[in-house]
């Protein structure tokens, strides 16, 4: 399992039910994939906490300890290739080629790739110099979304209110480079009214097994005020989508977005993520593909699977997804809320003590995923952005959401801050 955060806890404890699993190995992990181990599971370790995900490191890391599969979970890996390298080597790999990711490592591509084959999207303008980004800003006028071409964690979307704010924005990427590369070139597209709301899909490359639709929280206050983040909560499923709404989504969104990958030479394996807005009309829109599962949203959805996580994800990158090996046990929810440290999203702080994780744990129903954790002498600090994402489950959202608060009331660590609205649509 690669990666260090909350979503890679939560696949690492799903894969690890696996009786087909021996043990789980995180890489680099977190103080809480550090020497996980329940009579019900196999046991959960990180492996060289200071090892980079690089492509060769990669490798030299599943040689040495002769992995059986790599599941990847963060998209920096994916789009530098990783996939290739192991499949390259004779390692079978759950996650996207170089070539597939492109579907998130580059929006001016998804935007072109989804104008092809006629997925709906937001009206848009590519540009690489800010006199042009300024002539469609002026032209379109606000509210307009500016987004930066590459990854940017994130964190390269605004979501302009005004006319001064976007032209900001662009100048920023453009000018300022703030994201370096990936803002040398930058969309301009047209800011949707509706219903945010997350859908995700397994595929092989051809066969979809598209999981129940989930609601992210982007903005770090209640009420969705202040800056972007990469995620302040989730839960799933969401109300937002009926199952012919979902039926549309998959015939119009999911499914042309597999066969045109595949037609392109660029065959797709591994989680689709289709960032969708529900128009008041009730239209689905796309407003981004990630390659990957999101974060929070894969917490909340690892706490509605029953069955093999393992026995999923190892038949799709064979490219014969079975989709019977895991279950989706009718009326049960999930929320997760995402514990975030001193200054985050802009500058947080690290090396605070946090208190209260066994009590947390405690809560029926409720599992703490670690993010941005590290462990020193016998304590759990915090070592990131978003320090926990404490994860409940139950019969209803409400159960889930009480369950979830009530575990939250139990954590401290200094700075602490959290949404209070999660699960409130």
């Amino acid at each position: 399992m690669l990666g260090s955060g909350a979503r890679e806890h939560a696949l690492a404890r799903a894969l690890a039910r696996s009786p087909q699993v021996a043990e789980v190995i995180v890489a680099p992990g977190n103080a809480g994939t550090h020497a996980e181990a329940t009579a019900t599971t196999a046991p959960i370790r990180s492996a060289r906490p200071s090892a980079g995900l690089s492509p060769v490191s990669v490798l030299e890391l599943c040689r040495e300890v002769a992995a059986d599969l790599v599941v990847v979970g963060p998209e920096a890996p994916l789009c530098e290739g990783v996939v290739d390298t192991l499949t390259d080597a004779g390692i079978l790999a759950f996650g996207p080629t170089r070539d597939a990711a492109v579907l998130e490592g580059s929006k001016a591509f998804l935007k072109r790739f989804a104008t092809r084959f006629g997925i709906p999207t937001a009206a848009y303008s590519i540009v690489n110099d800010y006199a042009e980004a300024e002539q469609v800003i002026r032209r379109r006028g606000a509210p307009i979304v500016i987004k930066a071409d590459g990854l940017c964690a994130g964190k390269g979307v605004v979501v302009a209110s005004t006319n001064e704010e976007a032209l900001q924005a662009a100048h920023g990427m453009l000018v300022e480079r703030r994201f370096g590369s990936a803002g040398a070139t930058v969309i301009i597209e047209e800011a949707l009214a509706g219903e945010e709301v997350s859908v995700l899909a397994m595929s092989d490359g051809e066969r979809l097994l598209v999981l129940p639709p989930a609601r992210d929280h982007k903005r770090v206050g209640d009420g969705d005020r202040g800056p972007n983040t990469g995620g302040m909560g989730a839960f799933a499923p969401s109300r937002s989508l009926s199952p012919e709404l979902m039926a549309r989504v998959e015939r119009e969104i999911l499914r042309p977005t597999i066969e045109g990958m595949s037609a392109e030479g660029r065959p797709f394996r591994g989680v689709l993520f289709a960032g969708l807005m529900i128009t008041p009309a009730g239209e689905p829109m796309l407003l981004e593909h990630n390659v990957r599962f999101g974060d929070p949203e894969c917490e909340a959805l690892m706490a509605l699977v029953d069955g093999d996580l393992y026995a999923l994800c190892e038949s799709a990158a064979r490219g014969e997804l079975d989709a019977s090996a895991i279950q989706l046990p009718p009326g049960r929810h999930a929320l997760t809320v995402i514990l975030a440290a001193h200054g985050y999203p802009a500058a947080p702080r690290t090396g605070d003590v946090i208190y209260g994780l066994d009590e947390a744990a405690m809560v029926e129903g409720v599992v703490v995923h670690h993010a941005g954790t590290s462990a020193q002498n016998g304590l759990v600090l915090t070592a990131g952005g978003r320090v926990l994402a404490v994860t409940a489950s139950g019969s209803s959202l409400s159960q889930a959401r009480e369950r979830a608060y009530r575990a939250v009331e139990r954590i401290d660590f200094e700075g602490m801050h959290y949404r209070r609205d999660i699960g409130l649509e």
